[in-house]
């Protein structure tokens, strides 16, 4: 019985340690234009964090679609947050204040399981853009 104990939280210590952190920068300027998350769009495995670093101010990172029953999230300006990601499929995001500016990226978790919904709440969104309108479309362009 010690055997099975033992071995049962080695496993579930292993699982844990295989998870990734990913970062995502808040950037004034970078490679995609102005006012974008770099990488825009990521593919990142199931239970993996992602981190929203901030490198230029008063940007937020907040989800605008999410799988079902993912857990949506909304940082305040200015502050850095971590985003574990427990549900396959794809998230959208923003910052809010600079979302008509198409500062909105893509996550990929896994399988695309919501990948209609998905394109869906991307073409509303990009509808809102005064500027980059197919900067959400070339990140869409990426999930497989």
């Amino acid at each position: 019985m010690k055997h099975v104990v033992s071995g049962l939280i080695l496993s579930i210590a292993c699982v844990g340690a295989m998870a990734a952190e990913h970062q995502v920068k808040m950037l004034n300027t970078g490679k995609d234009g102005t006012m974008v998350f770099e990488p825009g769009f990521l593919k990142v495995a199931k239970g993996d964090t992602v981190k929203f670093i901030k490198v230029d101010a008063s940007h937020n990172s907040a989800s605008v679609v999410t799988p079902p029953g993912a857990a949506a999230w909304k940082g305040k300006p200015d502050e850095e947050i971590s985003v574990k990601l427990d549900q396959e499929g794809v998230y959208v995001y923003v910052c809010e204040p600079h979302k008509m500016m198409a500062m909105a990226g893509v996550i990929q978790v896994g399988k695309p399981v919501n990948l209609v919904e998905a394109k869906k709440g991307a073409d509303a969104l990009s509808k809102s853009f005064v500027m980059s309108k197919d900067r959400l479309d070339k990140y869409m362009t990426q999930v497989k």
